[in-house]
């Protein structure tokens, strides 16, 4: 057995997917081999003047590690194969486990019976010739909780002692207060100086009064407008629309939404083409 050997049986053991075949002292084998080698690494380190430099024996060393890692390698990648024969033969199915090693053999057997006692207890539990397997967690939660609520001591509150009182007394919280109406706070906002009281809310200004009643659609909002088309130099018309036409675009470069109903002064441009087509009426 040398590391050569090992790796070449690591690479059959990914190529195929059954169980290649091992000779029963494969892992004795393996066992014997890094023994050797840790003993030439002891024997070198005994001979070199420093056994921590020395390359004789950070070969060694590195040769008992790689033997190491490459044989837990191949028994971890044998071990998914012998379980899933092992399921096989419980299942009753034919298995292939030719060339297992007498540690693997041992295993193989007590996975098969193991997986087949347990599979006989699962289907009498379906068929009800047998109870389902209980743990210690669910005995342990199905006890009652004890009663705890006696042991809890209870212990009234002290009572304030003479010297606790009169500290108390001295800062202004005596116990004598206590039965006696608290003074009232003189209102803040009285005492405050003028300066720092918060004025009411004023009225609303006319200008605000003027805006609530165009959205509420009183007679105002006509007389704004009227006030606001004499500012300007644009020829306007007053106008009842009889139709709804939506929204237009002004000679004077403002919007209009008109709908049916709607009283409204319009530049005399745009209001003659409503009035021809019977979408509006005038009202001068």
């Amino acid at each position: 057995m040398n590391l050569e050997d090992l790796r070449a049986a690591q690479t059959r053991e990914r190529a195929t997917d059954g169980l290649q075949e091992l000779r029963d002292s494969f892992y004795g084998d393996v066992a014997a081999y890094i023994a050797d080698l840790k003993e030439q690494r002891e024997a070198a380190a005994s001979a070199a003047d420093d056994p921590f430099g020395d390359p004789e024996v950070q070969e060694l060393t590195d040769k008992i590690e790689t033997a190491e890692q490459v044989a837990e390698a191949i028994y971890e990648r044998r071990m998914g194969k012998l379980v899933k024969q092992a399921s096989l033969a419980a299942a009753g199915m034919p298995d292939d486990v030719e060339g297992l090693t007498e540690e693997e053999r041992a295993l193989y057997g007590d996975l098969v019976e193991r997986i087949e006692a347990n599979k006989s207890h699962v289907l009498d539990v379906i068929s009800g010739d047998a109870e389902p397997s209980s743990t210690d967690l669910d005995d342990a939660a199905s006890e009652p909780l004890g009663d705890t609520a006696d042991e809890t001591p209870t212990d009234p509150a002290p009572e304030p002692s003479g010297e606790d009182s009169s500290a108390a007394a001295a800062m202004g919280g005596g116990l004598d207060d206590a039965d006696e109406e608290p003074t009232p706070e003189p209102d803040a906002a009285e005492d405050a100086p003028e300066s720092d009281q918060v004025p009411a809310d004023p009225e609303p200004p006319e200008a605000a009064a003027d805006d609530l009643e165009r959205v509420t659609g009183d007679d105002a909002a006509d007389d704004e407008q009227d006030a606001a088309d004499s500012e300007d130099d644009v020829s306007r018309t007053k106008v009842r629309v009889t139709d709804d036409v939506g929204e237009i675009f002004g000679v004077d470069e403002r919007p209009y939404t008109l709908e049916a109903e709607d009283v409204v002064t319009l530049p005399e441009e745009n209001a003659k083409p409503l009035v021809e087509k019977d979408a509006a009426e005038k009202l001068d």
